[in-house]
């Protein structure tokens, strides 16, 4: 373990951590700015083993965007079109029911649906979308919508939020995504993301789906124009919510792809800076369970090493993803369940398969069967029928 010297000016709040006391915005500020990054690693593992202790999580699913067509033009996108653009998408309810019809057979979960504000579509193309997706299988659980969706939807319906969700969750609807939060100060928000949803309308979205009981999870987007300062802020406004709400299954930081957008960004964050960001957010988030090192938007080698920085988590098996790949990402369009175990393994966690709700399915190092088929099996099938698909 790190050790501190007496003269480290983080060896007080190290003392905090080890007695699970809570940090102030001020000393949250204080550990973004310092630049000892392995002791920063130190504290956020002491704060991930106090919740998880040795093991690390991933999810099979499969990603699904609807369509890129949208009605905003926020600076920092790369993925929306419009109706005009040569390679804007949209699916058919047939072909979405096709697609996971395809990815059930490799043995996902978790549908992951999100898109953009499309200028037409109605409101029984989502209904109907979640119902189609619930016939196929009770067991699949289905995560979809950002909560500027959500007002989308709500606008369509001609109903309130709250009306909006239960219509959803009616229709099939497990578990609302984290995106779209990107940064909450105002000023952040109006330079990066002009039109979209205010910080309030987001948390307000995610405070009627947890007032009704439903669960999410919530994302940072960092690394483009905001001030460490800001980004303190955001935390802070996601703890009070979970403070009141304790809706929040897991928080997702996600760095920022610079390419194809209209914010004048040169570099992508740096990898001490993904590390010191997902190892603060864990330090300071205590009322999470969970920290998710997201793969696509780091890469897998980094997000392994994020797991000795405080993350649990490395997201899942995704398929296809088209939001972080738009925006300029070299990861590949998806990752097997083998390479997610052997990163962990090469961690020295223990790789747990998880569901929507970070709740276990499997555990590689106590499963008998799981120890005898091995990922490699699963994996295998999964390439295949790409390749065929």
């Amino acid at each position: 373990m790190q050790s501190f010297d007496e003269r480290s000016p983080l060896r007080d709040l190290r003392e905090k951590v080890v007695k699970g006391e809570r940090i102030s915005e001020t000393e949250a500020l204080q550990l973004f700015e310092s630049k000892d990054i392995n002791a920063l690693g130190a504290m956020a593992e002491l704060a991930r083993r106090r919740k998880v202790g040795n093991r690390a999580s991933y999810i099979i699913n499969r990603y699904i965007n609807y369509s890129n067509y949208c009605i905003l033009s926020c600076q920092f996108c790369s993925f929306a079109r419009k109706k005009r653009d040569a390679d804007g998408f949209q699916f058919t309810i047939d072909e979405i029911v096709e697609k996971a019809r395809e990815a059930l057979r490799i043995g996902i979960t978790e549908l992951h649906i999100v898109g953009g504000l499309h200028p037409s579509l109605p409101f029984d193309y989502y209904t109907d979308m979640l119902k189609a997706l619930r016939s196929l299988d009770g067991r699949l659980q289905l995560k979809a919508f950002t909560a500027i969706e959500i007002l989308h939807l709500a606008w369509l319906a001609k109903k309130s939020v709250a009306q909006t969700l239960r219509c959803l969750k009616d229709a099939g609807l497990d578990s609302l995504t984290g995106g779209g939060a990107e940064i909450f100060r105002k000023e952040v928000r109006s330079a990066i993301a002009k039109g979209k949803e205010s910080a309030e309308e987001y948390l307000e979205v995610h405070r009627a789906w947890h007032g009704m009981g439903g669960r999410s999870t919530c994302t940072m987007l960092f690394g483009h124009v905001e001030s460490l300062a800001d980004r303190v802020d955001h935390l802070r406004q996601l703890r009070e919510l979970q403070d009141q709400t304790h809706g929040f299954v897991g928080f997702v930081p996600l760095p920022y792809h610079p390419e194809n957008n209209k914010i004048p960004v040169r570099h992508a964050p740096t990898g001490f800076d993904t590390l010191r960001t997902i190892a603060v957010s864990r330090i300071y988030l205590d009322n999470f369970d969970h920290v998710t090192a997201y793969w696509v938007g780091m890469g897998l080698k980094l997000a392994q090493v994020a797991l000795s920085y405080g993350a649990d988590d490395l997201h899942g098996t995704i398929l296809e993803e088209h939001i972080f790949h738009m925006a300029g990402s070299k990861t590949p369009q998806l990752q097997t369940e083998a390479a997610m175990v052997k990163a962990i393994r090469e961690s020295g966690r223990t790789p747990v398969q998880r569901n929507t709700f970070y709740e276990p399915l499997k555990n590689w190092d106590t499963s008998a069967q799981a120890e005898a088929a091995g990922p490699e099996a699963r994996s295998g099938v999964l390439e295949s029928n790409l390749a065929t698909g």
